[in-house]
Order: structure tokens, then C-alpha cells, then sequence
């Protein structure tokens, strides 16, 4: 089944990258099926000829940027011969898919900039953290990295054609919420989207059969998929004590990750390894415990308080055999977050606002004291301000671990996000779950009234 491309935040990105003089090379960088390539063929259909080259699935090109003595110009030649497509500067998109299967083809990228600059030239890769590990060197400023994945939440109602109610989400603030029954239509497309994720071939599959269950098979394909990949992680490392880490991040969800619940099979120095490993991959984004006393926030971590997410809402409810009908129908907020799946669509909102051209890091907040322990879900840098985001289960209560941290870090305000609609406490700014992502950023929801 032919599917439609579904448009991307990065697209914006990628379209700016291809009318700059002096561009560089780019390399997008991201997990297994996040939309990657697809983004690029996208973008080439913009120019007059598009060449892809997948040196997984083609071993000449590979054979080909192993002999070290061509030039980019001459790799060029022999390329539009081979694939029989014209290689024209400012007419001709190349892209090199699955770059991860040829170090001199990463290798080489510099050297398009340096003596073929006015070519567009895009990589991409799977896995490609670990071939940029055996590189003594990358780049050197000679070529542009952008990081990707799965779609977020605005994304998806942009592909489910809810363009008016994206623009009212986009128009409220803490002063001037949502009318009830917008909020609701809202609060039900989150709930699908939890149960859902972001992952392009899930999105795309329920945009066009509305099949919820279809959608569940798809995560348990890619779920089957991702395991598979662990066997290209590291030779030496054995995948079952990989799938055993990932496993016990699921479980672990929204919780300090605590290496001695994973399994006594394994020490500390193996599930720290397979942990490294699922971090290259993508697959896991760490959360790290920042004093946060000042900017920048990684300025005082501690890397032995971190907590651990998955790429992905749909792929943990898969793992965890989340009940779908507590998310889609429960009023009861514990049941919607089962698994933490709320705490964990709140961390990868807070991931994907960034920009694209930085890896940007997460980070939250703990004291553990003998007399009383104190936790906020996220800590997060807006402009020079520190600000503590709370993923709250209700509408009520004092929020001790926000306005303690209030008072000792001199935050200018808090933010609860949650099943509520927008609106305002003292020092607490609301902001419903669906938001909060794009909230970060818009002026007009933060700082209305600073």
C-alpha cells in the first residue's frame, strides 16, 4: 500500500539548507525508521534529478569510495554512470542512504564541501552513531549534523488534517484557554496519539485506515525490528543482555534507573555497556539529575541520578501491554499514564521542541534525604531561565517538590501540565499535556504577563 509523505517539522529545516550559498554537507542523524529518509526524497522532489545511494543495499557504491585517490568531482563521474542520473550542481540532489555501511563515504563528506561546495549533498543513517565512533575524526566543521525523530504531537495533528485546532492550540495561553469542548476533542487525539507514538509508518497507517489494531501490529513489526538491530550494535556484546536492559527500561519507566533491577545475570559493568549501546542507538534518552543552579544545566549533573526514556510512546505501551482502553476512555489520570507513558511523551515533546542542529540533552531534579525526598519531572533552560516542569496527576494538591525548588533555585514560575485545560496559580503556570511542546517556545503562553 502507497502511502502519502507526511510533512515534518525539519522539513522547513531542509528546504532553508537547500537555497544557502555555502552550504555543507548534511548529515541527518536519528533512530531506525523515524522518517529520515523519507524527509530527503521529499525534499528531492524539489530538484530537477535526485540520486539515492544505499550502500546497505549496494556494494559498488561502497567498492567505490574505497579507493582514496577520487576526488569528489571524479566520484561524482563515475556515480551518474553507474546509476545513469545526471550529477549537476544546483540541479542534482545526492544523497547517500545508509551511510553507515561505508567509513569512507563518511569520510569523504568534507571533501564535497571543500572542493565541491555547490553541490546538495545529504547523508543519512541508521545505527550511525557507532560508525562515527571509529572515525578518529569527523567533519571538522566541514560538515552540518541534523538530528531527527519520530513525530510529535503537532506533527500528528497536522497529518490527521486538524489544521483549525492546531491553530487554536497554538492561539491559547494561560490568560485565554480553550473552550471546554476543544480542550476535550484535543484531550481525545492525545489519548490516541499515546497509545499510537510518533513512528512515521504507525502515523501514516492510521491516518489513512483509522485501525487502531492495524497500528498495534505495526509496533509489534517494528519492536521485532529494533531487537534485530542489536545483533549490529557490538560483536561482542551478547543481544540478550542487550534486550535484557531494554526490557528493564520499559519496566523502569519515569523511575531513577536502577542497574540491580535488571538482572542479577548481569554486573553493572555489562548493563552500563548494553545501556551506552541502546544510547547510541537512539533507542534510550537519558533524563539527568541537574543541580540546577544556574546555566547551563549540564554545568552540575550527576550521571549516577539519571532516568532513562524510550524513542517512543507506541513502542512502550507494546512492551509494557498497556490495557488501550484505560488511555482512550478512563477519567482517572494513574490509568491514562500507566507506565508513565504521560512522563514520557512529556520528555520526548520537551526533546523534539529543540532545534534540529543540536543534540539537545534532558534533564530533572531530585533530593533524597532521610527525612523527606523531593523529585521534579523535568528541569528545563528557557532563555536564561531555569523553569521545573511537573507531570501531575490531578488538579489538586500543595506540589511541594515544585515550590520547593521555587523558593531555593529563584525560578520566576513553575509548569503543571496534565489533563488540564490552560490556566494560571501563583508562580505555577498550567499547561495541558498536548501543549506543552510547543508552549516552550511561544512567547504568548510563558510570558504573557512578564
Amino acid at each position: 500500500m502507497t502511502t502519502s509523505y507526511i510533512s515534518r517539522k525539519i522539513d522547513g529545516n531542509l528546504f532553508d539548507w537547500a537555497r544557502e550559498n555555502g552550504r555543507k554537507p548534511l548529515l541527518i542523524r536519528g533512530a531506525r525508521q523515524v522518517g529520515k529518509s523519507s524527509a530527503v526524497r521529499h525534499l528531492g522532489e524539489r530538484f530537477e534529478h535526485f540520486l539515492e545511494v544505499n550502500f546497505e543495499l549496494d556494494k559498488h557504491a561502497s567498492d567505490l569510495f574505497a579507493k582514496s585517490d577520487l576526488s569528489p568531482q571524479k566520484l561524482c563521474e563515475e556515480l551518474a554512470a553507474i546509476y545513469e542520473t545526471p550529477i549537476i550542481p544546483g540541479k542534482t540532489l545526492l544523497f547517500f542512504d545508509e551511510i553507515q555501511s561505508s567509513l569512507p563515504a563518511i569520510a569523504s563528506l568534507r571533501f564535497f564541501y571543500e572542493k565541491y561546495g555547490n553541490l546538495h549533498v545529504i547523508a543519512a543513517g541508521s545505527l550511525l552513531e557507532f560508525a562515527l565512533g571509529e572515525l578518529p575524526s569527523f567533519g571538522g566543521g566541514r560538515v552540518r549534523s541534523m538530528f531527527m525523530y519520530p513525530l510529535n504531537f503537532f506533527e500528528f495533528l497536522n497529518a490527521c488534517g486538524r489544521h483549525m485546532l492546531l491553530e487554536a492550540i497554538q492561539n491559547a495561553n494561560c490568560q485565554n484557554p480553550l473552550s471546554e469542548p476543544v480542550h476535550q476533542k484535543t484531550i481525545a487525539l492525545l489519548r490516541k496519539f499515546l497509545i499510537l507514538g510518533g513512528m512515521p509508518e504507525v502515523v501514516s497507517a492510521y491516518v489513512s485506515g483509522k485501525d487502531l489494531l492495524a497500528c498495534q501490529r505495526i509496533l509489534d513489526d517494528l519492536v521485532i525490528s529494533l531487537r534485530s538491530d542489536f545483533t549490529k550494535y557490538r560483536k561482542k556484546v551478547p543481544t540478550v543482555q542487550i534486550s535484557a536492559v531494554f526490557d528493564s527500561v520499559a519496566a523502569q519507566m519515569g523511575n531513577k534507573f536502577v542497574y540491580t533491577n535488571v538482572s542479577r545475570d548481569y554486573g553493572n559493568r555489562q548493563i552500563k555497556e548494553s545501556l551506552e549501546l541502546l544510547k547510541m542507538s537512539g533507542l534510550v534518552i537519558p533524563v539527568i539529575h541537574s543541580a540546577s543552579n544556574g546555566v547551563p544545566l549540564g554545568a552540575e549533573i550527576d550521571v549516577k541520578k539519571q532516568k532513562m526514556l524510550l524513542l517512543d510512546m507506541g513502542i512502550l505501551q507494546r512492551m509494557l501491554g498497556l490495557p488501550l482502553s484505560d488511555i482512550l476512555v478512563s477519567d482517572k489520570f494513574s490509568l491514562v499514564n500507566k507506565g508513565n507513558i504521560a512522563e514520557l511523551f512529556i520528555g520526548l515533546e520537551i526533546l523534539k521542541s529543540g532545534s534540529c542542529y543540536e543534540q539537545k540533552n534532558l534533564y530533572y531534579w531530585c533530593r533524597e534525604n532521610k527525612s523527606s525526598n523531593a523529585e521534579v519531572d523535568f528541569v528545563e533552560q528557557i532563555g536564561q531561565k531555569i523553569v521545573p516542569i511537573e507531570v501531575k496527576s490531578n488538579t489538586r494538591g500543595a506540589m511541594q517538590s515544585m515550590r520547593l525548588f521555587l523558593q531555593e533555585k529563584h525560578s520566576p514560575f513553575g509548569i503543571r501540565t496534565s489533563l488540564e485545560n490552560f490556566g494560571e496559580l501563583p508562580n505555577i503556570k498550567i499547561i495541558p499535556l498536548y501543549a506543552l511542546g510547543n508552549s516552550l517556545h511561544a512567547k504568548n503562553v510563558l510570558f504573557a504577563k512578564e
